[in-house]
């Protein structure tokens, strides 16, 4: 499943994000990975989430490496039940526009691996009318 978490800029996306990370790190057998832009607000996400910050992997410019990467830490551990991705747009070269092919990409990723991802986007759910809408939960 990927769930998305949209809204404006400082709408408090971020620390929605990491609640609900916290939360499921507590509540899940597996283990749980957070993603982000930069190494700012790491502090309160809980210590047995793994944090990755892209800003570390300055090579993945685009889509197909970004997928690449999310592969990469699945083959590295296939515990890993819960993905959450703050700001997906400022990671790589994902906009908008092809927002609606990285969600499908995604949710290929949620159904061979059995990872729930949780994706925030700052932007209205409006604006993602593209995106088709099967196996895809918008987080209120």
């Amino acid at each position: 499943m990927v769930n998305l978490l949209t809204g404006p800029k400082g709408s408090g996306k971020t620390q929605q994000m990491i609640e609900l990370a916290n939360k499921k790190a507590k509540e899940c057998n597996g283990n749980v990975v957070f993603i982000k832009k930069t190494h700012r607000d790491t502090a309160s996400v809980t210590f047995d989430i793994r944090t990755i910050c892209m800003d570390d992997y300055t090579s993945i410019t685009n889509i197909d490496e970004y997928i690449g990467f999310l592969y990469g830490m699945y083959s590295s551990n296939h515990d890993i039940e819960n993905v959450f991705i703050d700001g997906i747009l400022k990671h790589a070269d994902i906009s908008l526009d092809n927002m609606p092919e990285f969600t499908e990409r995604l949710k290929k990723i949620s159904a061979e691996c059995g990872i729930d991802f949780y994706v925030s986007i700052s932007a209205a759910a409006d604006d993602l009318k593209d995106l088709n809408g099967e196996g895809v939960s918008f987080i209120k």
